[in-house]
């Protein structure tokens, strides 16, 4: 069987947006995935992030990972160094603005 797609690029192009939500709160133990969805659902999560000025990272190989986490589930340890970064990239972010 032939692949439709041979890219991440034109795997998006034919199947619409992708996006996932994670939640750290100080205290908490590890991240938890509060959203995800793909299409329509993935194109509001992104316009609700833009609207209210929600750092967003582009990382696809990321992404894949936390679709295949379930809703309320904590980031696996295998994650924790990319979260890791994102975190201190957006603290960073913050103390700048």
């Amino acid at each position: 069987m032939m692949p439709k797609y041979f890219n991440q690029v034109s795997r998006k192009r034919m199947n619409g947006p992708s996006a996932a939500v994670i939640r750290y709160d100080e205290g908490s133990d590890t991240p938890t995935v509060v959203a995800q969805g793909k299409g329509q659902l993935a194109a509001k999560i992104i316009e609700l992030a833009n609207k209210h000025n929600i750092h967003m990272e582009e990382d696809e190989s990321l992404l894949s990972n936390l679709l295949d986490i379930d809703l309320g589930d904590s980031i696996p340890p295998q994650l924790y160094t990319a979260i890791a970064e994102i975190l201190i990239l957006i603290e960073e972010m913050e103390k700048k603005y």
